[in-house]
């Protein structure tokens, strides 16, 4: 299977996320592999997908579509005015899936980021055939969160097969001891703990 790699915001991990699940993945022989087909701003997230595969791939491969202007993917081909060119990540996404047994696509900022004015990553999970991965913060309004995140892809008719509960520090309060057990209790898909720094990534690579 393949699968989108979403968040309920920006900035909750799904570049370590994602690029721990390849690392992890292919250093027990899965022939796995990542791809961020939109990047705007900085490419860290980029480099760090490629240094997870080995740079087994050209980056113009991993990352079809790049802008220099670090917004959402929509605003910045409005701001480059270069309208995203969806035919080059569909034959990007075509060329792995031929290669390799399962593609991590890592999406930009959350679900309902839009790609174009009435296209967003909902569109882009439905037009690939991905499953879903959900990526959340481990922090005070997840609960909020990753329930708006699961309910919007679920109406999509989308298939959400996980979250990652991600934790951005090593530091913990009560909000972040309890997230895991309550948010279970509130989503109908398995959520996992991601821990800070986390390397092990077997049981999320298991589901995949």
């Amino acid at each position: 299977m393949n699968y989108l790699v979403t968040g309920t915001d920006t900035g909750v991990g799904k570049t370590f996320v994602t690029s721990g699940l390849v690392r992890f993945a292919r250093s027990k022989g899965r022939h796995v592999i990542a791809m961020k087909p939109i990047c705007t701003g900085d490419n860290g997230d980029v480099r760090q997908l490629l240094a997870a595969c080995g740079g087994c791939e050209q980056e113009q491969i991993i990352n079809p579509i790049r802008y220099r202007t670090p917004v959402a993917p929509y605003t910045a081909s409005i701001i480059e005015d270069r309208q995203i060119d969806l035919d080059a990540i569909r034959r990007a996404f075509e060329r792995l899936i031929k290669q390799y047994s399962n593609v991590l696509v890592e999406g930009s900022g959350g679900i309902a980021v839009p790609i174009r004015a009435e296209y967003d990553y909902r569109d882009l999970a439905r037009d690939l055939g991905l499953n879903v991965i959900v990526v959340a913060a481990n922090r005070l309004g997840v609960l909020n969160h990753a329930r708006l995140t699961i309910e919007s892809i679920q109406a999509a008719r989308l298939n959400c097969t996980l979250v990652a509960l991600n934790a951005l520090n090593p530091d913990s309060d009560l909000s972040q001891a309890t997230n895991l057990t309550i948010l279970e209790h509130l989503v109908d898909v398995p959520v996992f703990s991601v821990e800070y720094r986390q390397t092990d990534f077997a049981e999320i690579v298991a589901r995949l």
